[in-house]
């Protein structure tokens, strides 16, 4: 779980998506480790680079917006070996129920190796619905982006 934020980083703001988050994912059965770091893609490269070695499942908050420090996305380009277009679809169209507004966020699904990352806003909510949205998707994409890609076919009627 990285928080991208440079007031959180810097310790002048609390890490409110963070907490939601990490409680969620915690509820979810995940054991969550938690990082903050400023807006600056070459650390946010490098701090999903090493998370992505050792988690099956990594979760960024903030810097998907539209300002001229929301870089995630541009720093996640060199580390996923490839995007999950639906993920990032599915979160915008939760979204959108809200807000008109989500539609400007850049949230986003990849892979990097063996882990999904999943980059969501900074807002505790829109954190939270971002996650909510996709949490009926997660075990099965943990499942293949692991390696189980063998499904049972259901019985026929």
């Amino acid at each position: 779980m990285l928080t991208i934020s440079d007031g959180v980083a810097a310790g002048t703001r609390d890490d409110q998506s963070g907490r939601v988050l990490a409680d969620r994912l915690t509820g979810l059965g995940f054991e969550v480790e938690r990082a903050a770091l400023p807006d600056e893609p070459e650390q946010v490269a490098a701090a999903v680079r090493g998370a992505a070695g050792r988690h099956a499942l990594v979760v960024t908050t903030g810097g998907t917006g539209l300002g001229p420090r929301d870089r995630t996305p541009q720093a996640l380009e060199g580390v996923l070996d490839y995007l999950v277009p639906g993920l990032g679809e599915q979160m915008r169209a939760a979204g959108r129920r809200q807000t008109p507004l989500a539609d400007l966020s850049r949230s986003l699904g990849g892979v990097a190796g063996t882990t999904l990352v999943i980059a969501v806003p900074g807002s505790p909510r829109g954190a939270l619905e971002s996650l909510a949205a996709i949490e009926p998707l997660l075990d099965h994409a943990l499942e293949t982006v692991g390696g189980r890609t063998r499904h049972s076919q259901p019985s026929p009627g």
